[in-house]
Formats: structure tokens, C-alpha cells, sequence
């Protein structure tokens, strides 16, 4: 092909599939290449990126992938980007709900939180989500490194990929469902544009019910 598109948006494999195809027609190349990592990791250029489509596409891509990432991986056929995309999301949905619970569990015990978070931050418990938003959760401030609304987008997409898999006639994503019910009221009181840590608002209140939302 003379032509190539990467699609670096996050959205259901079955539409990367069909837009690969469409553009097929017109003698253009096409890999839906999802990334992650967050506004950090676009500044930096430092992102992870998930590749999706033929092989020898990808290896001549490669040049515009390293300027923008550090970690570029093909998944496999067209649409692979999307699906793993989509697992990243449900797990980034998993440690937001475990970490903002943690910090609203610790902020209730009273506990020294920058002792707190040098101790767990390093621990097996550590990860890249509590080391970068545990503080300023905390804190109270949510400056979106990636946007509540947008993750809720995502998640959509995870349940209706899910709902779609005809290999297991279905599957179910408790988690997500869990997390678009927190994300939509969070929504509904303002929060559409702050960080996903923003769930740190509703986890507060399992140990102050007169707390509200906003």
C-alpha cells in the first residue's frame, strides 16, 4: 500500500477491523495502535503502545512509534491493540479501586500517609498508580492525568466487547460494572474531568457517611 493510517484512539475491536477493511479498498494500510500511560507518558514520550495489524506493517511503523513510546509491542492481527487496550483498562479500573479504598482506609486509621505510601509504594502492593496519585488524592486534587470521563468511555467498550464474545457466549466484567456505576455518579456531581483518582471522593465516604460527593 502506498498509504497508512494509525489509529492511536481507544475504541471496540470490531471497529478497528472494519476501518482496516474499509481502507483496504483504497489501497491504504491501517494498525490501531491504543497507548497507555497517561498525559506523563506523552510528554515524556514514553508510552506503551499496543499494536494491532500485519507484521511488516508494523516493522515499517516503527520509526513513528519510537518517537512517541518506550514500549512497543505488536499484539497481533488488526484489532489486537484494541483488545489489549481493553484488558489494560479493565485492570487500571481493578487498581483504582483497590488503591483509592486502600488510601480512604488509611486516611481513616489516621496513618502518616508519606510514611504510608514510602512503605507500600515499595512493597508488593506497589504500583505505578499509588507512587503517582496517592498523595494528591489525599490531598484532595485530582489534575487529570487521565480523565474520569474518558476511562468511562473506555470501560463502555470492555462491557460491550465482553457481552460480544461469542466463544464464551458472553462474559461478564464485575469490576467494570462496579466502576461505571462509581464513574457515573461521580459524573453526575461534576467530577467528568478530573483524574480517575477522583473515585478516592466515593471511597472517603465508607468510612464518613455524611460526606458528600462533591
Amino acid at each position: 500500500a502506498t498509504k497508512l493510517v494509525i489509529d492511536c484512539s481507544t475504541v471496540s475491536r470490531e471497529t478497528a477491523i472494519t476501518a482496516a477493511a474499509k481502507l483496504q479498498t483504497t489501497d491504504c494500510d491501517f494498525l490501531d495502535a491504543p497507548v497507555s500511560g497517561g498525559t506523563e507518558g506523552a510528554r515524556m514520550g514514553t508510552l506503551s503502545i499496543m499494536v494491532g495489524g500485519e507484521a511488516p506493517v508494523f516493522e515499517l511503523a516503527q520509526v513513528i512509534f519510537a518517537a512517541m513510546g518506550q514500549r512497543i509491542v505488536h499484539m497481533g492481527p488488526g484489532g489486537s491493540g484494541q483488545a489489549t487496550k481493553a484488558v489494560n483498562q479493565v485492570m487500571a479500573a481493578g487498581i483504582n479501586q483497590a488503591v483509592t479504598e486502600a488510601m480512604a482506609f488509611a486516611e481513616a486509621l489516621e496513618l502518616p500517609i508519606d510514611k504510608l505510601l514510602e512503605v507500600v509504594g515499595s512493597g508488593a502492593a506497589g504500583n505505578w498508580f499509588v507512587n503517582h496519585r496517592g498523595a494528591s488524592m489525599i490531598a484532595g486534587e485530582y489534575p487529570p492525568g487521565f480523565k474520569l470521563k474518558l476511562h468511562l468511555k473506555d470501560l463502555l467498550i470492555c462491557q460491550e466487547m465482553s457481552t460480544a464474545l461469542t466463544k464464551t457466549s458472553g462474559g461478564q466484567l464485575p469490576l467494570v460494572e462496579q466502576t461505571i456505576s462509581d464513574y457515573q455518579q461521580l459524573i453526575a456531581a461534576g467530577h467528568a474531568d478530573e483524574d480517575i483518582s477522583a473515585l478516592f471522593r466515593l471511597k472517603t465516604k465508607l468510612f464518613d457517611q455524611s460526606k458528600p460527593t462533591s
